[in-house]
């Protein structure tokens, strides 16, 4: 199925986003309207204050429209409560990081159960799912180690074993090799790429155009406007 014919995952229209500083409006987006099918990958790139730090938020159910409309999964989530964006959250988005956010004192194995925590689910469970989420990132040996006792490269597969604990539907991947060097980045892009290829939809924001070369979209935003975008869903 491509993306051309495949149901939208993500659907915006005329999103806009502002924001008072001071006696001044900041338009952080001023527009934007964007479709992105399950089972694509899609790299956001744009300068700092360009907007996509903002429009990934929106996306990710962390921030709410000024204006405009946005359906995750046919689901309109614009007008929602905080409480319902986080219960969106919790069943449909799995987040990773540029700094991995992993609790320090934890295993790997109890980082990744946290979101199952979060949603309830019973301890047996938590367990047997979160071992299968650091297996399928190649860490099935390492589940009872810290964080200070993996490398780099280790903790980010913990933090996306820990995006797909709750089987969601879209990975949100905010400058996920940041702090890595160039061989481990690789590593983390062929994770996603290969979870993307088993029809997981991942949407990556960067700023580094050979990150970007992973994705099979690409997508520009300056000045809050996508400018470029390399493979419209239609």
């Amino acid at each position: 199925m491509t993306a051309h014919t495949a149901p939208a995952l993500i659907e915006v229209s005329r999103l806009t986003k502002t924001y008072q500083l001071g006696d001044q409006t900041v338009h952080a987006l001023a527009g934007v309207s964007l479709r992105i099918a399950e089972g694509e990958f899609v790299a956001i790139m744009g300068a700092s204050g360009s907007g996509k730090s903002t429009l990934m938020n929106i996306l990710g159910c962390l921030d709410v429209p000024t204006t405009g409309h946005y359906a995750l999964a046919g689901e309109a989530v614009e007008g929602m409560s905080s409480d319902q964006l986080a219960s969106v959250r919790n069943r449909r988005i799995g987040f990773v990081f540029q700094q991995f956010n992993l609790l320090p004192r934890t295993s790997a194995l109890e980082n990744v159960e946290l979101p199952m925590v979060y949603a309830g689910i019973k301890a047996a469970e938590r367990h047997q799912r979160a071992q299968a989420a650091l297996a399928r990132v190649g860490l099935g040996e390492r589940t009872g180690h810290t964080p200070a006792e993996l490398s780099g490269g280790q903790q980010q597969r913990v933090a996306i074993a820990r995006a797909l604990v709750n089987s969601p539907q879209l990975i949100l991947a905010d400058e996920p090799t940041g702090a890595l060097d160039t061989a481990t980045s690789d590593e983390v892009m062929r994770l996603l790429a290969d979870l993307n290829a088993q029809g997981m939809t991942v949407v990556l924001v960067t700023h580094e155009h050979d990150i970007a070369a992973w994705a099979r979209r690409k997508i520009v935003v300056r000045d809050g406007l996508i400018i470029e975008d390399t493979g419209v869903a239609t």
